[in-house]
């Protein structure tokens, strides 16, 4: 059996080598979109544009101002006259976030009463406005607390008993990056397109150069075919991962936690079940051109949206995380996910591999099937 493979597998990669384009896009493509999406796709919320009404004009209300103008998550851009200006720079965007300091506001602190600030956002934007009032809520409590600590201390007491004690420890990625989240998925996400793309060619470009009727009377058997035309691809495949990881090192700071080797064997099984899902669509397309829309279709779109990618699955209907079970790369990056950012082994997604593995049988078994019926 393994005589009749390695012919195949050397003409494979010797087409591979011919074709510029195919290489690539399985080497320096999916270093490229990573940098391309890695910068762009960022659910971090910084900067967010900033303007102030005080109409108080107090030290106060300007030591309350401070608070905002230090943090790195707003960026002053007006000092507004009148409230009436908030609406305009809202609706032509310029603004996200608009504080209302009112007349008495210093008069009510001194006075040991509770005083108003209103804070106006731009809820067009759900997400970014979300954020931004966790961050004001944050700078606001802050505030109040050292007002307390303040009165407290005029009052002869030196500290404020605080009932719970609040220690937080983020886990895992203490910064709160969203590229340490969204880097795996983009690894996936990557990997998935070109490895189906680039397998779902390959025996479409046979049937169009009209060699692949000289294979199918040859005695090599469709399993032997299959098998031989992945294994190159698989190769090729673990190069640019490779590539992909080091560029996100470099770039990203996503250092793997886990074993290197427990990632070795998830990528080997998440890019065969790529490559059979490829090789599924190809013995079913004529023409290049139907192949690759298919692939992109079947491989871009589910991947984005129902892999966990960016979206998380608990959160959608039923009927659509039913269907998120067939997409590999949702198993893939759990797993992915686990190794990379937890460094836990295989016990934490032993499931999660299984499921893997039969998509690959499924995927790998049907186009041996297809292409056996082709052959008879």
């Amino acid at each position: 059996m393994f005589s009749r493979i390695k012919p195949i597998v050397k003409k494979e990669f010797r087409q591979i080598a011919r074709d510029k384009r195919s290489l690539g896009v399985l080497l320096f493509i999916p270093a490229f979109m990573l940098i391309m999406f890695g910068y762009a796709l960022n659910l971090d919320v910084k900067h967010t544009s900033l303007a102030i009404y005080d109409e108080d004009k107090s030290q106060m209300s300007r030591d309350f101002i401070d608070n905002f103008l230090h943090s790195e998550y707003f960026n002053f851009k007006y000092y507004l006259s009148s409230t009436d200006e908030i609406d305009k720079l809202m609706a032509e965007e310029k603004v996200t976030i608009a504080v209302v300091i009112p007349q008495d506001f210093s008069e009510k602190l001194l006075a040991g009463k509770e005083a108003v600030a209103q804070v106006i956002v731009d809820g067009s934007n759900a997400t970014t406005a979300g954020t931004a009032m966790g961050y004001v809520n944050a700078i606001i409590q802050n505030y109040s607390t050292t007002i307390s600590v303040q009165a407290l201390e005029r009052m002869g007491r030196s500290s404020l008993l605080q009932p719970i004690d609040y220690r937080p420890r983020v886990w895992y990625n203490p910064e709160l990056k969203s590229a340490k989240f969204l880097v795996p998925g983009l690894i996936a996400f990557i990997l998935m397109i070109t490895a189906v793309i680039s397998t779902s060619l390959s025996v479409v470009r046979e049937k169009e150069r009209g060699t692949m009727e000289q294979i199918t009377v040859s005695p090599i058997k469709p399993i032997e075919l299959i098998v031989g035309k992945t294994i190159p691809f698989i190769f090729i495949s673990l190069v640019s991962a490779i590539i992909i990881l080091l560029a996100s090192y470099l770039l990203f700071d996503v250092v793997i936690q886990g074993s290197y080797l427990l990632l070795l064997v998830v990528l080997i099984i998440f890019l065969t079940s790529c490559l059979g899902l490829g090789l599924l669509i190809s013995t079913m397309a004529e023409t290049q051109q139907v192949a690759f829309m298919a692939s992109v279709i079947i491989s871009m779109l589910p991947t984005f949206t129902l892999s966990g990618f960016v979206f998380p699955i608990s959160n959608m209907p039923i009927a659509i995380q039913a269907f998120t079970y067939v997409i590999p790369a949702k198993y893939f990056l759990v797993a992915l996910r686990s190794v990379v950012l937890k460094g836990t082994g295989l016990s934490a997604f032993w499931d999660q591999i299984l499921f893997l593995t039969a998509f690959v049988v499924i995927t790998i078994g049907l186009s041996s099937v297809r292409m056996k019926k082709k052959k008879q």
